[in-house]
């Protein structure tokens, strides 16, 4: 199946992170122009998600650079081992959470609408987590409920412009997956795995919008209506 994405400017937040490096390298290999953007060293474009002053002007050089933007990725976060779970339900680490992740989601994908808008098309992929429907961590549930909610409110508001908004959902992400799922448990996944769900929805070639799609068994034993 032909992507489509040859040629097609995608920006990838958190391209220095494990799924964000998966992305980035598959989109190349598929004929994309892959911009990275992290907050330190080793990404094309620095970008700090909790300024909003660094994301415009990361937004504004790759259009200054490129001229357009046709796809973004948002992988940015903190990876979820880095979370205390003895301050699960800590307000302070909740808030920071939240703003690490479902924030830096909404500054950048803002940021970028504009021209997606006056495009007619464009494509946004947020990295979500089935921990948004799980009650074992405060922290977890909350970043990643965040940025899925942010996100399906965003396509909605997005509807009929050409510009569709989705969400990928890993389970754990780990180089080889396990395919026993235990129950009340979601599956693993590869980074690459779930580069091949976010490339999908990055393609101009299908039309779905304000969705969230799991990549490993969403969790097993709780129904999803």
């Amino acid at each position: 199946m032909d992507l489509q994405l040859a040629d097609r400017v995608i920006l990838v937040v958190g391209g220095t992170g494990l799924i964000g490096r998966a992305v980035a390298d598959l989109a190349r290999a598929e004929g994309a122009t892959v911009v990275t953007a992290a907050r330190g060293d080793g990404a094309d474009v620095r970008l700090d998600g909790a300024d909003p002053a660094s994301v415009d002007a990361a937004v504004a050089r790759v259009l200054a650079e490129h001229g357009r933007i046709d796809g973004l990725v948002v992988a940015a976060a903190p990876p979820a081992q880095t979370l205390d779970p003895a301050r699960s339900s800590d307000p302070e680490q909740v808030a920071q959470a939240f703003e690490a992740k479902a924030m830096t989601f909404l500054r950048v994908a803002n940021a970028v609408v504009p021209t997606m808008r006056e495009a007619g098309s464009g494509r946004i992929v947020g990295v979500s987590g089935q921990n948004a429907r799980l009650s074992g961590s405060i922290t977890a549930a909350t970043r990643n409920a965040g940025l899925t909610i942010a996100a399906q409110a965003l396509a909605d508001d997005l509807a009929g412009t050409g510009v569709a908004v989705n969400v990928v959902d890993p389970g754990p992400v780990v180089d080889a997956p396990a395919q026993e799922v235990a129950v009340g448990k979601p599956g693993e996944s590869s980074p690459e795995q779930v580069a091949r769900a976010v490339l999908f929805l990055l393609s101009p070639a299908n039309a779905i919008s304000s969705q969230s799609i799991a990549v490993g068994h969403r969790v097993r034993g709780v129904l999803t209506l």
